[in-house]
């Protein structure tokens, strides 16, 4: 082999090698770019982007506490819980739970949207991932469920609501469906924001499509009118998922990362 050939591949080797080195825009498999993610890195709620969810009347909302124990950061994971109420003697809701919400400080456009977890089961546990508007009303704004679990059981529910769909109660295009997981490991959930569409995934397995249709009726597809927010909650009894076994509690839910990702 002549010198110069030799010289000429060893450049071609070290340039290589320095690309190699350079930073790189991560693209998941689907060809998105990641734009932000969250870790939960330290061991503090980072609150530039996070608040506690405060409680409410509805049945998400009504044991919502922020008993400092309920909320978690550790090994770089999130840890929401639920317990049973024998601690706080001036709080009369029988049991409390950990939920926070991105509302006001982070919302999030048209794109990709993933959360790795790991949900743990309780009887009348319903921990949740859910996007609202940052900008209009329930129903009319939309809600965007990104995942819902219900007690022990081995699926999750992914959903869409809408003045459309409950308002007037129309379920054609159909606006939701269930996917299987396995409860014993961690499973990435997703959901994609497009113009005409909001596409469903669990564990990068395309579950659901809800799609934008030509209609005379109002409020059908109200998810490419705002910036959504994202709510991450252990959420624990109510109409749904059933009255609440204490005897099975304390229930938790670890969340690894959150992910958001542009094309």
């Amino acid at each position: 082999m002549k010198k110069q050939t030799v010289r000429i591949m060893i450049i071609v080797l070290l340039v290589g090698c320095n690309a190699c080195n350079e930073p790189r825009k991560t693209k998941s498999s689907a060809g998105w770019e990641l734009v932000w993610e969250e870790n939960f890195d330290g061991t503090q709620l980072d609150t530039s982007v996070w608040s506690k969810i405060p409680r409410g009347r509805s049945d998400w909302n009504n044991y919502m506490s922020n008993y400092e124990p309920l909320y978690e950061i550790a090994d770089g994971k999130l840890i929401l819980r639920g317990i049973k109420n024998n601690v706080l003697p001036n709080d009369t809701a029988p049991f409390i739970t950990g939920g926070v919400f991105t509302k006001g400080k982070k919302a999030f456009g048209l794109g990709r949207l993933e959360i790795h977890a790991k949900l743990n089961g309780a009887v009348g546990a319903w921990p949740a991932f859910w996007m609202l508007p940052e900008n209009g009303q329930w129903p009319r704004g939309g809600e965007i469920d990104i995942m819902e679990r219900l007690g022990y059981e081995d699926i999750v529910y992914q959903t869409v609501h809408s003045h459309y769909t409950y308002t007037l109660k129309i379920k054609e295009p159909p606006t939701g469906t269930t996917a299987s997981i396995n409860p014993d490991e961690y499973n990435t959930y997703a959901v994609e924001r497009h113009a005409d569409s909001l596409v469903f995934f669990v564990n990068d397995h395309h579950t659901f499509t809800y799609p934008r249709i030509d209609t005379e009726l109002e409020g059908q597809f109200p998810f490419n009118e705002s910036d959504f927010y994202l709510l991450l909650d252990m959420q624990l009894g109510g109409s749904w998922v059933g009255c609440v076994d204490p005897e099975t509690l304390p229930v938790e839910m670890s969340i690894d990362w959150v992910r958001f990702y542009s094309e």
